[in-house]
This record gives C-alpha cells, structure tokens and sequence, in this order.
C-alpha cells in the first residue's frame, strides 16, 4: 500500500506535470492527495496531475519516486489502470 509519484515531464498549460497513483487502491490515492491539499479536479481516471512545484511536497508525504514507465506498470498490476476512452460515449 504505497503512493507513487513519477518526475515532473509531462507538459500542459505552460507547466510540467506528475502523475500520483497507488498501488492498492483509489481511496487510499484519494486520501494520499487530500492531504496535500491537491484538488478533485486533479484526478484523471486513474490518477492526479499534479504540478512540478508539488513534486518535493508529496515526496515528502511519503510518495515513493519512480519512473514513468513504472508508473504505468504499477497501474496494471494492481488492476487500477483505466484507460482514456475513444470516440462515441
């Protein structure tokens, strides 16, 4: 039961951007990110976006640092991962 945070390299809105997911479950990510004081909004499907000047805060909190890929691995190997869908909803 661990929150994971990958490095601040995705660009949007003039900023870079981290992506903060759990391995265990989407409460615990919610609860993770309440704590911080990190918006609803920020929550996209599967995880948050969250600024590259939060970065140093959620490690901090206990976010464990990984890379992107890993990321993405953690996602599916917990089950957790959703992806974007296409086209007509």
């Amino acid at each position: 039961m661990t929150v994971y945070i990958d490095p601040p390299s995705w660009p949007g809105h003039g900023r870079l951007w981290s992506h903060l997911v759990s391995d265990d479950s989407y409460a615990e990510l919610h609860r993770f990110a309440a704590a911080l004081g990190v918006p609803g909004r920020a929550f996209e499907r599967d995880h948050y976006d969250l600024p590259a000047h939060r970065y140093p805060d959620a490690v901090a909190a206990g976010a464990v640092e990984v890379g992107s890929r890993e990321v993405v691995r953690l996602l599916h190997a917990s089950g957790l991962r959703r992806r974007k869908r296409h086209g007509p909803v």
